[in-house]
C-alpha cells in the first residue's frame, strides 16, 4: 500500500509548499527569543523567577498564547493579535455602516477592506506596545536606556513586528499549505507543549499534584479531542433537487444534491476572535492600572480565571459564531443561486427557501457555540479542580485545544486535496483519517 506521509514529499509542489511554510514558522519561533533593544534579559527572567509558580495570571494567559514571545519581551510579544482585533472592528463597521458595505461587495472592494484593516492594525499595535512600555518601566532594572527612547523604540519594534507577522502569515497562505494566520498561532501554542509537560511531571513528583487526577484529566483531554473532531466534522445535509433543463442543443436531467451546513460553521473563529477581543483590554488594563482605579478594578474583574472573564468569553464566542456565520454563510445569496439555476428544496416553497435555511442555520449555529463555550471554560475547571499548572491546563483545553483541532484538520484537508489533484490517495478514506494506520 501507498504511505501517504510518503507520498507527501514525491508532490514536488506540496513537498515545496510544506518546506516554504516551515521555514517561515521556525524563523517566527527564532524571533520569540530576539528581546527588543533596551531590554534586560536577566532582569526579566529574575523577575518572573520571583513569582514562584503562581506568576500572574494575566500574564501567563498573554504569554501562553504569543508562544513565550510576551514574557521575553521580543519582537513578536504582540503576535498576530493586534491585525486579529482589527478585523473584528474592520467587519462590525462593514455591517453597521451600509456605504461601506456597498464599498466591499465592489470590484476591488476587499482589497481596499484589507488596506484599511492593516491600517488599523498599526494604530492598535502602537497602543498595545505602549501600554507594555509601561509595564516593563515597573519591572526593576528592566530598561537599559533612557525613558523616553526607550519607548519610541519599543513602540517602533514591536508593532513592526506584529505587521511583519502579519505579512508572514499571507505569505503562508498564498505560497505555503495552510491558513498563515492561524498556523502562527498554532505553531506558539504547539511550542508551548513540552514545557507544561515538564512542569505537569514536576508538579508530580514533588506531590503538589495527585497521579491520579493526572491520569484522569489526560482521559478527558483525549475524550474531548475525539468529541471536538466530531463537532468540526459534522454537518446538516440540506437536500435540493434541479429539474431538467436545456444548454444549448443537449438536454440535461434531474440532479439531486443537498448543501452541507456544518454543525459548526464558523470552526475555531469565534474562539480566536472572542480571545483578542479579551486580550487587548486585558493587557491595557494590567499596564495601565497601576494608577488608574478603574482600569484597575478592570483587570480584577477580567483576570482570565475569573468568573466575570469566563462568562464574557462565552457569550463573546457565541456572538462571534452567529456573526461570522452570517457573514460567510447569507441564506438570502444561497436562495438566490439555487432559484437561479432551477432548483428547490424538497417541501419548501421557492419564496420560503431563504426562511427555512436561515431557520436551519440558526438552530445549528446554537447548540455548537454553546458546545465551543463548554470547551472554552475547560481550563478553568481543570485548574480548579485537579490543581493542574496553568499551562498544562491551557492546553487541555479551551481557545488552544480549539485551536490546535481546528487548525490541524484544516491544514490536513489542504493536504489531501493537493494529493488528489495529483491521484494519490490523500490522507483520508471514507472521512476518516488513514494516519493511525501508518
Amino acid at each position: 500500500m501507498a504511505n501517504p506521509l510518503v507520498d507527501i514529499f514525491h508532490v514536488k509542489e506540496l513537498r515545496q509548499r510544506i518546506l516554504y511554510t516551515f521555514m517561515w514558522l521556525a524563523l517566527f519561533r527564532l524571533g520569540t527569543f530576539l528581546p527588543i533593544p533596551g531590554i534586560n534579559a536577566a532582569a526579566l527572567q529574575s523577575y518572573f523567577s520571583s513569582l514562584g509558580s503562581t506568576g500572574s495570571g494575566v500574564t501567563d494567559y498573554l504569554d501562553f498564547f504569543s508562544g513565550g514571545a510576551f514574557k521575553n519581551f521580543s519582537l513578536f510579544m504582540l503576535g498576530v493579535m493586534p491585525y486579529i482585533s482589527a478585523q473584528i472592528i474592520m467587519q462590525l463597521v462593514v455591517i453597521v455602516f451600509p456605504k461601506l458595505k456597498k464599498i466591499s461587495e465592489e470590484e476591488g472592494g476587499r482589497k481596499r477592506v484589507a488596506r484599511w484593516t492593516r491600517i488599523s492594525s498599526v494604530f492598535v499595535c502602537v497602543v498595545q506596545s505602549y501600554a507594555v512600555t509601561v509595564w516593563a518601566d515597573r519591572i526593576p532594572n528592566a530598561i537599559t536606556m533612557g525613558r523616553i527612547p526607550y519607548t519610541l523604540l519599543a513602540i517602533l519594534t514591536v508593532t513592526t513586528g506584529s505587521m511583519f507577522l502579519v505579512w508572514v502569515g499571507e505569505q503562508i497562505t498564498k505560497r505555503g499549505i495552510g491558513n498563515g494566520i492561524s498556523l502562527l498561532i498554532f505553531a506558539g501554542i504547539v511550542a508551548r507543549l513540552p514545557n507544561a509537560s515538564y512542569e505537569l511531571m514536576l508538579n508530580i513528583r514533588r506531590g503538589d499534584l495527585n497521579a491520579i487526577f493526572a491520569i484522569v484529566a489526560i482521559a478527558m483531554f483525549m475524550a474531548v479531542v475525539a468529541l471536538v473532531v466530531m463537532e468540526q466534522q459534522g454537518q446538516r445535509k440540506i437536500p435540493v433537487n434541479y429539474a431538467k433543463r436545456v444548454v444549448g442543443r443537449r438536454m440535461y436531467g434531474a440532479q439531486n444534491t443537498y448543501i452541507p451546513f456544518k454543525i459548526n460553521p464558523s470552526g475555531v473563529i469565534p474562539v480566536i476572535f472572542a480571545s483578542s477581543i479579551l486580550t487587548f483590554p486585558l493587557q491595557i488594563s494590567q499596564s495601565l492600572g497601576v494608577n488608574i482605579k478603574w482600569l484597575r478594578d478592570l483587570s480584577y474583574w477580567l483576570s482570565p480565571h475569573g468568573f466575570w472573564y469566563n462568562m464574557i468569553y462565552v457569550a463573546f464566542i457565541i456572538f462571534f459564531a452567529y456573526f461570522y456565520t452570517q457573514v460567510t454563510l447569507n441564506p438570502q445569496q444561497i436562495s438566490k443561486n439555487i432559484r437561479e439555476n432551477g432548483g428547490s428544496i424538497p417541501g419548501i416553497r421557492s419564496e420560503k427557501m431563504e426562511e427555512h435555511l436561515t431557520r436551519i442555520l440558526n438552530r445549528i449555529i446554537l447548540p455548537g457555540s454553546l458546545y465551543l463555550g463548554l470547551i472554552a471554560l475547560l481550563p478553568t475547571l481543570v485548574m480548579n479542580l485537579f490543581k493542574f499548572p496553568s499551562q498544562m491546563a491551557y492546553l487541555m483545553g479551551g481557545t488552544s485545544l480549539l485551536i490546535l483541532v481546528g487548525v490541524d484538520l484544516d491544514t490536513m484537508s489542504q493536504i489531501n486535496a493537493l494529493l488528489k489533484m495529483h491521484h494519490h490517495d490523500g490522507l483520508t478514506r471514507k472521512g476518516h483519517l488513514r494516519s493511525r494506520n501508518l
